[in-house]
């Protein structure tokens, strides 16, 4: 027999964590944006490649990690606090990479070189997976 009220109950929190991770991942998204030297919105509106491939491998990177958090947490409160750490450990891998590695990165993506976007979306990605592997231990 269909359990309507369980049924009910379950789409309630599916809605709100992903309604709620979504709210996450659009501030890390701006809060990214910031942070970079370069304008992404720009650049990507102008068709550049490169700027798109970073920006997608940092969201796809953010989102790993909220994904676990999701299957692990038992809290709103606490999902919040692995969404945030998520996003400060993204944004402090793209400055390590950019003052270490890439210190011209806003000029290279700026002229769309299409490797440094995947460089980027890469080490956004490789960090993303591991955030999300420590966050199940």
């Amino acid at each position: 027999m269909f359990d309507f009220i369980g049924f009910k109950a379950g789409a309630m929190a599916f809605l709100l964590a992903f309604v709620v991770a979504g709210l996450f991942t659009i501030a890390f998204k701006y809060v990214y944006q910031w942070v970079t030297p370069y304008n992404e919105r720009a650049l990507i509106r102008q068709g550049n490649t490169a700027a798109a491939i970073a920006l997608a491998g940092a969201l796809i990177g953010y989102v790993l990690p909220l994904a676990s958090a999701l299957s692990h947490t038992v809290s709103l409160p606490e999902f919040a606090a692995w969404a945030t750490l998520a996003g400060v450990i993204q944004i402090a891998a793209f400055t390590g990479v950019r003052i270490v590695a890439l210190p011209d990165v806003k000029a290279r993506i700026e002229s769309g070189e299409v490797s440094i976007g995947i460089y980027l979306a890469g080490i956004s990605i490789a960090v993303g997976l591991l955030n999300a592997a420590c966050m199940t231990a």
